[in-house]
């Protein structure tokens, strides 16, 4: 018996939550660029896919294509981020598209990078392709955090982890700390760390800890399909004053440690930790004389293009970039203990003495990881932030940007 036809968009979503799943193989080893899928479907049938495996390498398209061949031809395509126009480390995606007798392409999201910006879907339009735009949007959105916020803000995203007891202690008072999650939530916070492109922390919590802030691969499981980048993120370590130890564990891991200090700081200190192998950066002060953390992040996203930055460090840092609204989400790991109250906090905040000026959040997941919980939270709403690039992103599909 004959297999029925299917007709292909009576399940436009199933197409785009298949590419969607093939982005996220991607998570770990695209950075700079963002994680992208793409299915190319025929009567109602899969006839490629693909998706963007590593940078520098083909995009997501051209691996889909490659595996329909000739079925490419009257095939729609459905892809989670716009095909680019443009001519990068490879060639435009739209063009191939085009080329391979596709006739229409479903698009999540616009590309946010100037470079495309529309340009793509212009591009398949004046070829005669048929495009939509805005399936599964949302998805595609959460899927590229850091990518979105740099190509539109400027900055990276920044999340925060920090491991806690279940009174919101992070450390001893003499800044013991480790260990007081176990050992399922820090294998999730060596994820964290291997989707990032940076690693930010204060140099109080490497005069402490002397953490080595790298991914650690025998610490990982994961996923099917998915790989890991060679590469270790940047360390980046705030140190207004050239505290850093010589002998510190972070420089001499594998890959760099940026220091980022005032300018015109004590230059012969900053030379000891340049022959120590520390890139030592000067920023503006900020109004506290301390490194001007926006400053940081703006230099981060231009230099580095760093898309997802993950903060750890302690509760000084924190609270300044929780004050500086600098932090987009949470990643707070809560263990079934108690510390006391001569403890650390999770956060230094002075000056709060009112309930008026608490700091709200949005809880948008709690989970069991083993036997400690993991939020997920969210400052809450303000321009730049995550939660407001959705609905900027949703802004424009309403007013027809995005068809």
């Amino acid at each position: 018996m004959a297999e029925p036809f299917i007709e292909e968009h009576t399940f436009p979503e199933a197409w785009m939550a298949r590419a969607l799943t093939l982005a996220r193989r991607g998570r770990y080893t695209t950075d700079p660029n963002p994680r992208v899928g793409c299915v190319l479907v025929k009567e109602g049938r899969v006839v490629g896919e693909g998706w963007h495996e590593r940078v520098g390498e083909p995009h997501a398209e051209i691996h889909a294509l490659r595996v329909a061949g000739d079925a490419a031809r009257g095939a729609t395509a459905y892809v989670t981020l716009e095909p680019c126009a443009h001519q990068g480390r490879t060639g435009p995606c739209a063009l191939a598209l085009v080329e391979a007798g596709v006739t229409r392409v479903v698009v999540a999201m616009q590309d946010p990078n100037p470079q495309v910006a529309g340009r793509g879907i212009a591009l398949l339009r004046d070829a005669g392709v048929e495009v939509s735009v805005g399936l599964l949007e949302e998805e595609a959105l959460a899927l590229n955090p850091g990518f979105v916020m740099r190509m539109s803000h400027g900055r990276p995203f920044v999340r925060l982890k920090m491991a806690m007891s279940l009174d919101g202690r992070t450390a001893m008072r003499s800044g013991e700390s480790q260990w007081i999650t176990g050992p399922q939530a820090r294998r999730e916070v060596q994820r964290l760390r291997a989707r990032s492109s940076a690693i930010l922390t204060g140099v109080e919590s490497i005069i402490f800890d002397n953490a080595r802030l790298t991914v650690r691969p025998e610490q990982l499981e994961l996923p099917e399909g998915e790989a890991l980048a060679a590469r270790q993120p940047l360390r980046v370590v705030v140190d207004s004053r050239l505290r850093l130890p010589l002998a510190a564990a972070c420089l001499r891991e594998p890959g760099r440690t940026l220091v980022a200090t005032l300018e015109d700081h004590e230059p012969e200190r900053r030379e000891r930790l340049e022959e120590a192998g520390a890139e030592v950066v000067a920023m503006p002060a900020g109004a506290d004389g301390r490194v001007d953390l926006d400053a940081l992040l703006q230099h981060l996203a231009e230099m580095e293009q760093a898309n997802e930055v993950l903060l750890e460090t302690g509760a000084t840092l924190a609270g300044a970039m929780l004050e500086a609204g600098l932090i987009d989400e949470m990643q707070l790991f809560v263990a079934p203990t108690l510390l006391g109250g001569e403890a650390r906090p999770l956060f230094e905040l002075p000056g709060l003495s009112l309930m008026a000026q608490q700091k709200g959040l949005e809880v948008h997941d709690i989970r069991a990881v083993g036997q400690d919980w993991r939020i997920t939270a969210r400052p809450r709403r303000r321009t730049g932030s995550a939660v407001t690039l959705g609905e900027e992103r949703r802004g424009q599909v309403a007013e027809g940007v995005l068809r």
